[in-house]
């Protein structure tokens, strides 16, 4: 009787629907809930017989939403999200805390040195940063996250922080070496390229395309991570595709030196991608309008 007080069906099989209309595939819910495929599709079954109408309709390649389905998952997204964010709130009540995320290249050349800034003016907010070079996921236990590109993966607010240039950069010795080189001769250099699981990223390829070389490669060399890229170039292994600003700290050292003559502007912008402002907790906010009022005045300049 007790969960027929707001006339609910069991909440396992609204959790599980709702795991399994967001991925639209109850395989990928069950790996998030971890559980079996079956014990997916035996929950779904269990609710539609429980509400008499169909929420799925099951295809040879996967699942769709009824008009039903699609309704009951816009509330459940809704309302799970309203939970959440109350729940956030008073597990830290009284906490002062920001939880953001980035890649470890922007986590080490960027976000680092502003957070850093922003803690000094605010010394009661705890900052918690995350890295991670394989995004964060359609629902991120963060508040933001720095992100070349938009994220097609999120609802979330996603603020655009500023466009970088893209130029050929490598050791002070190679860059002065191939001072004024042309397209041709920089393509016959071992290319430090970055294998990404995310493919905004410009790669060597997109570059030379943009400047309308379409001639060889002589040969490449590859990393997953960026930031062992740019130490593979300062070692003299070959050239790096340099976000200029982003990488200002190794430009400033002189560790690290642009080609000059071929630069294009970046095809995305960097944004901030954060939780809607009803979901962000006032720390959350602060650190929010502090970083884009920062940006603003670093673009103005």
């Amino acid at each position: 009787m007790s969960r027929r007080v707001y006339d609910l069906p069991p909440l396992t099989t609204l959790t599980t629907f709702e795991a399994a209309a967001r991925h639209l595939s109850f395989k990928n819910a069950a790996v998030e809930l971890n559980v079996t495929p079956g014990a997916v599709s035996h929950q779904i079954k269990a609710l539609e017989a429980e509400l008499g109408r169909p929420l799925f309709q099951r295809r040879h390649r996967g699942v769709e939403l009824t008009k039903e389905g699609g309704r009951l998952f816009a509330t459940l997204a809704e309302s799970f999200t309203r939970i959440g964010h109350q729940l956030r709130e008073i597990r830290h009540q009284g906490e002062w805390r920001v939880r953001i995320g980035a890649t470890t290249a922007v986590a080490s050349l960027w976000t680092s040195r502003f957070l850093a800034a922003f803690w000094r003016e605010n010394p009661d907010i705890t900052i918690d940063q995350t890295v991670s070079d394989d995004g964060f996921g359609a629902v991120p236990n963060l508040d933001m996250y720095v992100r070349y590109g938009r994220d097609h993966r999120s609802d979330w607010d996603q603020l655009p922080l500023y466009r970088d240039d893209l130029v050929p950069v490598a050791s002070p010795e190679l860059a002065a070496a191939l001072e004024g080189a042309t397209l041709a001769q920089l393509a016959e250099q071992q290319l430090i390229y970055l294998d990404s699981t995310d493919p905004s990223w410009t790669s060597w390829d997109d570059w030379f395309a943009a400047q309308d070389y379409t001639g060889p490669f002589a040969r490449d060399f590859r990393v997953n991570n960026y930031v062992i890229g740019l130490s593979s170039a300062m070692e003299g292994l070959g050239l790096v595709l340099g976000w200029k600003r982003l990488i200002e700290p190794y430009l400033g050292t002189g560790q690290l030196q642009v080609i000059e003559g071929h630069s294009i502007a970046a095809p995305r912008r960097f944004h901030l991608v954060t939780r809607p402002d009803a979901e962000l907790t006032q720390p959350a906010r602060m650190l929010r309008e502090w970083f884009m009022t920062s940006m603003s005045e670093l673009n103005s300049t």
